[in-house]
Order: C-alpha cells, then sequence, then structure tokens
C-alpha cells in the first residue's frame, strides 16, 4: 500500500501539488496537497472536512467611520502641537486636510 501511496504523491507532485509542512494528523507522515485535498504518504488518510461557519463582516457604518476619522484628527492634532520640525509639521498639516475633506466627503452621504 505505501508504494501505491508513493506513486499517487508523485503523480500529484508531478501535476502541481505541493508538500506540507504539517505533517499528517494521524500518523505524522509526510503530506501532499493539491485542490485543497490533502494526501498523507504513509497512511493514505486524508484529515475529516469540517464547515466553517461564514461570519458576516462587521458592517461599517458613517458614523463608525466618522468616529474613526475625529479620533484620527484628535491623534493628529495632538501630534501637530507637538512636533517642532517645520517639515514634518507640513506633513501632519497635509493629512489634517485630506481628513477633513474626507469627513466632508462622508457627511455629504448622509
Amino acid at each position: 500500500m505505501a508504494e501505491d501511496l508513493t506513486k499517487k504523491a508523485a503523480e500529484m507532485l508531478l501535476q502541481g501539488a505541493t508538500l506540507l509542512s504539517e505533517p499528517c494528523p494521524y500518523c505524522k507522515g509526510v503530506r501532499v496537497m493539491k485542490q485543497g485535498q490533502a494526501l498523507c504518504i504513509s497512511c493514505g488518510r486524508q484529515p475529516e472536512k469540517k464547515e466553517i461557519p461564514k461570519q458576516d463582516p462587521p458592517k461599517v457604518t458613517t458614523s463608525s467611520i466618522e468616529k474613526i476619522l475625529e479620533k484620527k484628527m484628535y491623534d493628529l492634532t495632538k501630534e501637530l502641537e507637538q512636533e517642532k520640525d517645520h517639515e514634518k509639521q507640513q506633513n501632519i498639516l497635509k493629512t489634517i486636510n485630506s481628513l477633513l475633506e474626507t469627513m466632508e466627503k462622508a457627511k455629504g452621504k448622509q
């Protein structure tokens, strides 16, 4: 049986399969994966398929975006207050200007 598995694994590798770094969960043997299917060269077993429940991504609302932008504005204002380097001050002001533009756009979409 091991020889058949070795041949099958070799064929899979020639067809573009890859060796997995994780060992077989059953016998700790070397595994080969192709198109989401893993095959252990030693025991021939494949891990049980488990369905992973899909989770909806968190909904981003205009108000949550505004809160984030306001927090960034606050942080940049504090940073500007402490900054002594003129060039860095200019960069912070450019970023603040971009934030203000973005906040205006967000308010316009409400």
